[in-house]
């Protein structure tokens, strides 16, 4: 199976290119989008392996929003025909009625040819999905959904720290969110270096930011936090060694090793965290970097629960 099947096609010189986004509409509050958020209308698709679609999950729990948009979770191991509903009963998830997230694409685009990705939301009733626009589902939760929000939500996105919030996720998400891909699916030993070093300079940097405060916008976990910990969180288990990320690991980087403990030991974080499907995705499907298929055992999880020191 080649990487241009997943969608990780390369530059000229090997880089890896992300495939955008096909659905980008929006759910909001007065539905002038065309969708109106409303309480039981929509389902969340995400695989619990994906740091994209783990974002969406998390922000979900935080906010108290369980009850009001539902979630379907796929098989780990995508295969070549995508995202499998094969951990539901019949195969088929029982809230659409599909056996692959793929059925909602071409239902919603018939000429879609693509990765299908996760996280989706799906309109339930119609059976057509809404966005697959990661980086914006989670800001719409925040600020769309707000009617929703269980009383003592947090605000993930702050209107007086969005400007901040934007400029920090940049480099996050270029060098770091999407620098693991950039080095694992590098197709030459020029574009692999240039993606190594500009991971772990960002990490450095991320380093000096949070040894003087315990978020990275002060004393409030906000969007960038959600961001940075689906990363930062797969690390050791599959970035490190499968991703060919290995200037050091995560526990030897002592300020990040403790902030993603912070984070971990976080109702919403560590919870929705699954190192089993992480661990069985990666190795299982990127049969090109692993083609024994062969799942290591560690690392040892018990550390994640080991004092922080950031309260």
């Amino acid at each position: 199976m080649t990487l241009a099947q997943f969608g990780k096609e390369t530059s000229g010189k090997g880089e890896f290119v992300r495939q955008p986004n096909r659905f980008t509409d929006r759910i909001t509050a007065d539905g002038s989008s065309g969708w109106r958020a409303e309480p039981g209308r929509y389902r969340l698709v995400v695989s619990l392996a994906c740091p994209w679609a783990h974002r969406s999950v998390i922000v979900r729990r935080l906010l108290g929003l369980e009850d009001a948009i539902s979630l379907a979770i796929v098989d780990p191991i995508r295969d070549d025909r995508g995202w499998r509903f094969t951990l539901d009963e019949n195969d088929r998830d029982p809230v659409l009625d599909i056996a692959l997230l793929s059925e909602a694409y071409l239902s919603t685009d018939p000429s879609f040819t693509g990765r299908v990705t996760v996280p989706s939301i799906v309109d339930i009733d119609s059976g057509r999905v809404v966005t697959n626009d990661y980086p914006r589902i989670t800001l719409d939760l925040s600020t769309e959904w707000r009617e929703f929000h269980a009383p003592d939500a947090p605000d993930l996105y702050p209107e007086h720290l969005r400007a901040e919030i934007d400029e920090v996720v940049e480099p996050i998400f270029h060098n770091v969110n999407n620098g693991v891909y950039r080095c694992g699916f590098a197709a030459g030993q020029e574009a692999y270096e240039e993606a190594y070093r500009a991971l772990f300079d960002e990490l450095d940097r991320l380093s000096e930011r949070l040894s003087t405060r315990r978020y990275l916008l002060g004393d409030a976990i906000t969007e960038a936090d959600v961001r940075l910990y689906t990363t930062l969180v797969r690390f050791d288990a599959v970035y490190h060694g499968h991703f060919k990320c290995n200037r050091q690991k995560l526990t030897e980087l002592p300020v990040l090793w403790a902030y993603v403990r912070d984070l971990y030991q976080t109702p919403g974080f560590g919870d929705t965290t699954d190192f089993d499907h992480i661990k069985r995705h990666y190795y299982v499907t990127h049969e090109k970097i692993n083609p024994t298929g062969i799942v290591p055992v560690g690392p040892d999880l018990s550390v994640w629960q080991e004092p922080h020191g950031r309260g």
